[in-house]
């Protein structure tokens, strides 16, 4: 199995409207799919990674200059590459292929491992600490939240209950307690979204998401580009607002006769809709059925 396939890979390519002389950045290396058809006309890619065993696997190349970090530090990034501006970057907002299919990282409930769900493993908050810490209130916070969980106060409960027993250590033991406590007519639709729940909280997906989008902007050269995949609808929906937030250019009350708010648009919308995946994408790689494609250029 690949590393990781990346999704919306021609759509994402056209999306930035690579240069040759031009310097792009793509903030989520996984298998370097994305990077490297970059690299393919740009001369020079910055690719960004939490993950450091993304980072080891990367295959040498000289127009490619890997980073192990967090998109969000994009800022303290280039000023340490002595970049100023750059002309494009792209975010896939997706967990890898194989950070899910590797049962030590614990991403998957199809895959027994210890509670981990880390995507820097240095960073000390894992699943683990999540489930076995967290009090009643703050799980069912979280599942409601980045879940969007019906059964999030059931479901919390019955893990206090449990770890109150012994430990939650696997992805199996807390796929067990959540089937045993919700409606089996709802199948896995609960324990998916409960894993996905914790796997926000432990890496702070969504609490970094709009000021990153600010940052990055601030870093486009005039006719750069921002290019955006997301895969649930958490992250659609901020990607979707900040963008809009950052294509207005005037938030003064419409009775005003003159304009003093000094809101500058800073970007145009070039994606009204967001692009999908085709029916051949979907059919080779079921994990792009929930991607969508957003685009920003930088005025």
């Amino acid at each position: 199995m690949d590393y990781h396939k990346s999704v919306l890979l021609n759509e994402s390519i056209n999306a930035l409207n690579i240069k040759k002389n031009a310097i792009y950045v793509d903030g989520t290396f996984g298998g370097g799919g994305h990077t490297n058809a970059i690299a393919a006309i740009a001369n020079f890619v910055v690719a960004i990674d939490q993950d450091e065993e993304a980072i080891k696997r990367a295959i040498p190349n000289e127009k490619i200059k890997l980073i192990h970090s967090n998109f969000s530090e994009i800022k303290k990034i280039l000023h340490d590459l002595n970049i100023d501006k750059i002309d494009g970057m792209l975010l896939d907002l997706g967990v890898s292929s194989h950070q899910i299919d590797t049962d030590y990282r614990g991403f998957s409930y199809r895959k027994n491992g210890k509670l981990d769900m880390r995507m820097d493993r240095k960073q000390s908050l894992d699943a683990y600490e999540v489930i076995n810490t967290y009090s009643k209130e703050n799980l069912t916070k979280i599942f409601k939240i980045y879940g969007e969980e019906p059964f999030a106060p059931l479901i919390a409960k019955q893990i206090i209950l449990n770890r109150e027993i012994k430990n939650i250590e696997t992805t199996n033991e807390l796929q067990d307690i959540i089937l045993n406590c919700v409606p089996k007519k709802f199948g896995l639709a609960p324990v998916k979204r409960i894993f996905q729940a914790v796997r926000i909280e432990v890496n702070r997906e969504l609490e970094i998401l709009e000021k990153t989008i600010y940052d990055i902007i601030d870093c486009l050269n005039v006719g750069g580009r921002l290019a955006i995949i997301t895969f649930h609808s958490l992250e659609d929906r901020i990607v979707k607002k900040t963008f809009n937030d950052l294509s207005i250019s005037c938030i003064c009350p419409r009775d005003f006769p003159v304009c003093n708010c000094n809101t500058v648009q800073k970007v145009k919308i070039l994606t009204k809709k967001p692009i999908l995946p085709t029916n051949e994408e979907i059919l080779l790689n079921s994990r792009a059925k929930s991607s969508k494609l957003r685009i920003v250029e930088r005025l």
